[in-house]
């Protein structure tokens, strides 16, 4: 089959390589579609991954094409979805059942072999069922879509009070995850939400979602913290960071008002560092600071309990109450797929998710 090979910093390659044979408790899955995950380019260009050669990739849908001999062989010619994050099941926070936290796990596309292949394989235990209404597309984009709605359903957990869709709520970062953040929270009904970009395709695309072109701000030519001020009447509820710039961490606590909520989605450019006076901030207005990373994964929602990540955005997909497949704006064979990274590395080109599909 073929695969991109990252075999050191820099350096992929579009190469021959055996198709993989999955274990006991694993399928093999011919890749339809795999997003390309802003995550991936630092992982390619800048830092490398945890084990080299590898393939990357890790937002991905397909079809199963083998089973292992521990497997149900109903997942057989299924359409799935894959969650990447394979748990041990035996650590501390694992035997607490927070699988999404788990201390030792392995990971499709920065640990193992991921999906810029044609081929793929993945823990049957990690598979989510699509449905035929749902696209392969949109299959690859659940990964994503997941880290979005975990960090809007725990942006109003542990609150005194019952969430008002009238709150003022800003989303600094429209990559796709803060793109994804605004398209979640508008389908949850909320609707007084203010997001800073720096581009105007950012502008026309949260635009297309339903945002108001003044609560739009353009953190280049204006002062987002005293425009916010200013329009929330004291500072808003809510502040999704999702940058991951010590700057904007420190201009969200600015713009929060007393017992805001700022939410932390971004990956880390750099070291963090408070100014004082923000760090007073913290204490006197009595915020709370959310970390979020990666989602929680169930394969079948227990009768009773709060829907996990992945399945809370495969019911809205499934309704159409969410449209994630308008956020492409390239899409790519997978002989091409040097080229989408070349421009979300260079940023030559305007882009938000950029798909590989199969060939």
């Amino acid at each position: 089959m073929k695969a991109w090979i990252l075999r050191n910093i820099g350096e992929i390659d579009h190469s021959d390589v055996e198709i993989p044979v999955p274990k006991d408790n694993e399928v093999l899955i011919r890749v339809k579609a795999a997003g390309i995950c802003g995550s991936d380019i630092p992982r390619i260009y800048e830092t490398g991954a945890h084990k080299m050669p590898l393939v990357p990739g890790h937002e991905f849908s397909g079809v199963v094409e083998e089973v292992g001999k521990s497997v149900d062989p109903s997942w057989q010619n299924k359409r799935v979805s894959v969650f990447p994050k394979i748990a041990c099941g035996q650590c501390p926070s694992c035997s607490k059942g927070l699988f999404d936290m788990c201390q030792n796990y392995d990971y499709v596309g920065s640990r193992r072999d991921g999906a810029f292949a044609e081929y793929v394989t993945a823990p049957a235990k990690n598979l989510l069922p699509l449905p035929d209404s749902v696209s392969f597309e949109e299959g690859a984009m659940m990964e994503p879509l997941a880290v979005a709605a975990n960090a809007v359903r725990r942006s109003f957990s542990g609150t005194d009070k019952e969430a008002s869709p009238d709150e003022p709520v800003v989303v600094c970062g429209l990559g796709t995850i803060g793109v994804m953040v605004v398209m979640l929270l508008l389908e949850a009904g909320y609707k007084n939400i203010y997001v800073i970009g720096n581009k105007e395709p950012q502008k026309k695309r949260v635009a297309t979602l339903g945002i108001p072109e003044d609560h739009f701000l353009n953190s280049k030519d204006e002062t987002p913290v005293e425009c916010l001020m200013e329009a929330t009447d004291g500072g808003a509820s809510v502040y999704f960071e999702c940058v991951g710039k010590n700057e904007c961490i420190s201009q969200g606590i600015r713009a929060l008002s007393p017992c805001g909520r700022l939410i932390l989605v971004g990956n880390p450019y750099s070291d963090m560092a408070f100014s004082r006076d923000v760090y007073w901030k913290i204490l006197r207005n009595q915020l709370s600071v959310h970390g979020i990373w990666n989602s929680a994964f169930r394969q079948e929602p227990i009768e009773g309990e709060r829907l996990d990540d992945w399945n809370y955005v495969l019911n809205r997909i499934k309704e159409n109450r969410i449209r994630p497949s308008g956020l492409i704006t390239h899409r790519l064979p997978l002989s091409d797929l040097e080229t989408g990274l070349l421009i979300m590395r260079d940023k030559t080109q305007d882009y938000c998710k950029v798909m590989i599909k199969s060939e």
